[in-house]
């Protein structure tokens, strides 16, 4: 081999050595996301396997109440009915209807989300159309609130969040949620599932429960790590046979 070829040989071993490590990293940032999805799998199977309880004895920590399965009673304020937009379901534009419902005691509200309903323009329904009883029972699990849209300041309320004219909410801010309906809001959703009414043309479809899947972390961390060994083996070739000229 001249010593031309030198450089060649050792731009050959780095280049396939910085792709290699490239892969590698992306390989081990999908097992980081698979091992994320399995502990989140874990605590959404043992908080769903627990018994409802009501939802005024949830805890103050948010985090320790979320998906558990909780039931309420109350009157509902559907004059004050927020449609959280755009929601797809099936291939089709909707929106889910987010009820006010009124815990005796208190001013504070717990937002309901009593389903999806079809919408041409997946941002705006007739909210008469959808009412129910005016005092339901539900059951379902806990949401919590989780998006910050900057709600909390500002004379008017931020693109971004929704629209308190239309009441339309396009994040899950507490704080958009509270301008719009004009009450104290509680840090828990309930995501009705179930409920103690005939399902009928005014009823939402209601809310299924999280899914558990693991995704497709395993599969894309395999095809980085494959990727990986490509690079090696493919670039040890080429410098090989560059080494043999």
């Amino acid at each position: 081999m001249s010593h031309s070829r030198t450089p060649r040989v050792a731009l050959t071993l780095t280049v396939a050595l910085i792709v290699a490590a490239v892969c590698i990293r992306l390989g081990f940032w999908q097992t980081s996301r698979l091992t994320a999805r399995q502990a989140y799998n874990a605590t959404l199977i043992a908080r769903l396997g627990e018994p409802s309880v009501p939802v005024g004895t949830l805890p103050a920590d948010t985090a320790t109440g979320h998906y558990r399965l909780v039931t309420a009673h109350g009157a509902m304020r559907y004059d004050r009915d927020i449609v959280w937009a755009p929601r797809m379901r099936y291939g089709s534009p909707g929106v889910n209807l987010l009820t006010p419902m009124v815990m005796p005691g208190t001013d504070t509200v717990v937002l309901v989300n009593r389903g999806w309903a079809y919408s041409p323009d997946a941002k705006s329904v007739v909210f008469t159309r959808w009412r129910e009883g005016d005092t339901l029972s539900v059951s379902g699990y806990v949401e919590i609130w989780g998006q910050d849209c900057g709600a909390a300041a500002g004379a008017s309320l931020p693109v971004l969040c929704g629209d308190s004219a239309t009441r339309l909410l396009r994040k899950l801010d507490r704080r958009a949620a509270e301008r719009i309906v004009g009450f104290p809001v509680a840090p828990y959703l309930i995501m009705q599932t179930s409920d103690s009414v005939l399902h009928a043309d005014s009823v939402p479809a209601r809310v299924e429960q999280p899914i558990l899947d693991e995704g497709s972390h395993l599969g894309y961390a395999l095809q980085w790590f494959g990727f990986a060994t490509i690079a090696l083996v493919g670039g040890v070739a080429l410098a090989a046979r560059e080494r043999s000229r």
